[in-house]
């Protein structure tokens, strides 16, 4: 396989795994990056040790004092050179993703994409980050609300976007006035590498100082120190909703604030009046797009007892038609899963929905044999449930898809709603009142709710995140842009005299 996609992007066998925006360390530590495509050693990525996350920190408060200062139209001029930068990488870094994570080519492409989207969102945003003008019932007093930037913003992203959502988080709280400190998975640590060695670019050609955007790399103990470091007042964690229990109280016992996007387990209502070329498309992408391993992948279809059959016939044969293998093929439909313990979880799941009583309308299983000898390859499959399945109300992160009939609108919904997880669902219907009522107050409890089109694939501009144990974070478009920065109530007298407010009288 041709590999100069990493000498472009910088990469070498041994990486430093600490870097302050223009200057980086090793540790001599090293984690190991091993492709699920084809089990290859990508290269090795040195382990930050608690002197070196120090100095991580102090530097990105250092370079907070400048930045903070800087005209926000200035910080989203430098976010507009980074996303120019990354249209001249796409190609090398959507390779990378699709290499060392295992997502279709098309989908490390496309990663790479919302990257530049929403750095394109963030530059107009810079010039936006307004506040309110508020009626003072004091004569001849102005009430106002400003923004003021947070400070040092820890970042914590996951495998299965190595990119994307550390670039919603660190374009948004960039022009925002923020500095960022990434810790990315241990699990994809050279995509983080790569995307800051085309920062450290920009920052070097803008005479800007060390920590703007800096990157910490290890396993859970490296989150550990920046969650409970009260220099750091907001961290953004995306991942399991284990993972996020534990960030969001070791956040919560220092009183710091949390953006938590944890784990979702999505359905689509198929209605006897929806268009199946609609819900085929969008149940097929959702269920086995990068190898079920999104946390907006379609887990449930909740199907119609009247077109149940048929439904389940036209899936059938659609997965029939699926290519797995090589994700760098623009041929193959489905990847790998990231390494063999997503495998195992795979494997357990599947005996679990059969002790449970469920069966398989598409059986799943290794793949085995020639191209796949990194052990990460699996059939995606389909199951036929019953929503009161325990192994049902979990998100298994992986190609299994589950078949639930219901009979009426309302009953549907509330199977929608039975599951603790609240991030996207969808309904495909041609009805205007079966829209209507699953977008309203007693419709879908989740944060993203989609009709006609499938649970994946949520654009840059809409706020993304969800509720329940999804972790109620928002992220991205509309006006995330808060949770990056402190609100501040301003009263201005200019006036001669000192009126209370309430009418109290002080005399003197």
């Amino acid at each position: 396989m041709n590999k100069d996609f990493l000498k472009e992007l910088g990469l070498q066998v041994k990486n430093a795994g600490t870097s302050t925006g223009l200057k980086s360390s090793d540790s001599g530590k090293y984690i190991d990056s091993y492709s699920p495509v084809d089990g290859a050693l990508i290269g090795s990525v040195s382990e930050t040790m608690p002197e070196e996350y120090e100095h991580v920190i102090k530097t990105a408060q250092e370079a907070f004092k400048t930045w903070r200062m800087m005209p926000a139209p200035k910080r989203g001029e430098i976010v507009r050179q980074y996303g120019n930068e990354l249209r001249k990488h796409k190609d090398a870094l959507g390779r990378l993703v699709s290499y060392e994570m295992g997502k279709s080519l098309q989908e490390g492409w496309g990663e790479v994409q919302e990257m530049i989207d929403i750095c394109d969102f963030a530059v107009g945003l810079s010039r936006q980050l307004y506040g309110l003008t508020i009626q003072s019932e004091r004569p001849q007093h102005r009430m106002f609300e400003q923004w003021h930037p947070l400070g040092v913003v820890g970042i914590i992203s996951a495998f299965n976007f190595p990119v994307a959502v550390w670039s919603w988080n660190s374009m948004i709280a960039m022009v925002c006035g923020d500095v960022n400190v990434w810790k990315a998975s241990e699990k994809t640590p050279l995509c983080s590498i790569a995307c800051q060695n085309i920062l450290q670019k920009v920052l070097k050609d803008n005479d800007l100082p060390e920590g703007i955007s800096c990157i910490i790399n290890g396993d859970y103990r490296v989150g550990e120190m920046m969650t409970k470091d009260t220099r750091v007042p907001l961290v953004s964690a995306t991942g399991s909703i284990r993972m996020g229990k534990i960030v969001g109280t070791e956040v919560a016992k220092r009183l710091g604030k949390t953006i938590l996007e944890l784990g979702g387990n999505n359905a689509i209502i198929i209605t006897p009046s929806a268009n199946m070329d609609v819900v085929l498309t969008g149940a097929l992408f959702g269920a086995v797009g990068t190898a079920g391993q999104r946390c907006t992948s379609t887990r449930r279809l909740i199907i119609h007892e009247s077109i149940y059959d048929e439904v389940k016939t036209k899936l059938t044969k659609a997965y029939g038609q699926l290519r797995i293998g090589n994700p760098l093929d623009e041929k193959i439909h489905v990847g790998p899963l990231i390494d063999k313990d997503a495998v195992q979880n795979y494997l357990n799941a599947i005996e679990k929905i059969k002790a449970e009583g469920g069966s398989f309308a598409v059986e799943g299983g290794l793949v085995e044999g020639a191209g796949y000898e990194s052990g990460c390859y699996v059939k995606p499959c389909i199951a036929e449930a019953r929503p009161d399945m325990e192994i049902v109300q979990h998100e298994t992160f992986a190609p299994i898809l589950y078949l639930l009939k219901y009979s009426t609108i309302e009953e549907a919904i509330a199977i929608q709603n039975s599951v603790p997880q609240g991030l996207s669902s969808a309904i495909m219907t041609d009805s205007v009142r079966e829209s209507e009522l699953f977008l309203s107050a007693t419709g879908s409890d989740c944060g993203i709710a989609n009709v006609n089109i499938g649970t994946s694939g949520a654009e840059i501009g809409g706020a993304f995140g969800g509720e329940k144990e999804t972790g109620g974070g928002r992220e991205s478009g509309s006006d995330s842009w808060k949770a990056y920065m402190r609100r501040q109530t301003n009263t201005i007298n200019w006036s001669t005299q000192v009126p209370l407010a309430q009418g109290i009288k002080f005399d003197l």
